[in-house]
């Protein structure tokens, strides 16, 4: 195990290049420094620094090189955890999940900004389809889920509707009906965007076929921009790179709920569903 004092002395030695102007940072003698630094390069194993002809000029060598961006990393990570250690915040835990549909910068955005409002909150954020949120809250693996479902289906802490539109990439026409099956780019079973696409094409007899398949919005949303095939999307959803048909059947809303497993919240818990209320619009 490498020994932080001897790593802040090879840091002082690197960034000062000389033994004695490091020695007067770190109130030791240039002998100390010296047989620190020499301490360090046997336990490495490696040669860290080299002296110019006049021995006033000291240099770090490739592995004095590498070594000291680790250092200053080490010396970092170590401060940080003492600091953490120090602190008389009491942090405490909420287990938040989140839909793997649901656009992902937005939502580390919206969480970034609860735990810069509440700094004694720690998240700790789950991601998964709608239907594994469910599972969880109900085994108590987390305390509070954003979920895709049908609308009013179930209580819920707060809701918002949300309008889907079929999308295709811009240079993509639809199969005309009679014609080839429309390929669909889909989110796995259970999926509420997924039932609706298939719903509505079977109820409209249109044929179909799965030409992509992701859990994720981002995969999606590519497959659908680069032509791989048509999918079903909210509003917020669409990209530039997309265009949204409307000569296939239309949908219905599906609704985003911000839902619990049922126990009581406790204050910082109640504050994240409060901030959720406000933060996210459809």
């Amino acid at each position: 195990m490498l020994d932080l004092d001897l790593l802040k002395t090879l840091i002082c030695v690197v960034d000062e290049g000389s033994f004695t102007r490091a020695g007067d940072r770190v109130h030791r003698t240039q002998s100390t420094v010296s047989q620190q630094v020499r301490r360090l390069e046997e336990l490495v194993g490696r040669t860290l620094l080299t002296r110019d002809r006049t021995g006033n000029q000291v240099t770090a060598t490739e592995y004095g090189e590498l070594l000291a961006q680790y250092a200053r990393r080490l010396i970092a990570l170590s401060q940080e955890a003492q600091d953490a250690l120090a602190s008389d915040v009491s942090r405490t835990p909420i287990r938040i999940g989140v839909p793997e549909d649901f656009d992902a910068r937005r939502m580390a955005a919206i969480l970034s900004g609860f735990v810069k409002a509440r700094p004694d909150a720690r998240l700790e954020t789950v991601a998964g389809m709608s239907a594994d949120l469910h599972r969880k809250l109900a085994g108590g693996e987390i305390e509070i889920a954003l979920v895709k479902r049908e609308p009013g289906s179930g209580p819920c802490l707060a809701s918002w509707p949300e309008s889907l539109v079929w999308v295709r990439g811009r240079q993509v026409e639809v199969p005309p009906e009679g014609g080839e099956p429309i390929p669909l780019a889909l989110f796995p079973q259970g999926c509420v965007y997924r039932k609706r696409a298939i719903g509505s094409l079977d109820h409209t007899q249109r044929s179909w076929r799965v030409a992509f398949g992701s859990h994720s919005l981002t995969g999606i949303q590519a497959a659908v921009a680069s032509g791989l095939g048509i999918t079903v999307l909210p509003t917020t959803a669409v990209l530039p790179e997309h265009s949204v048909c409307f000569d296939l059947p239309r949908l219905p809303p599906t609704e985003l709920a911000l839902v619990s497993g049922g126990g009581a919240l406790n204050a910082v818990q109640a504050a994240l569903v409060d901030f959720l209320r406000d933060a996210v619009a459809i």
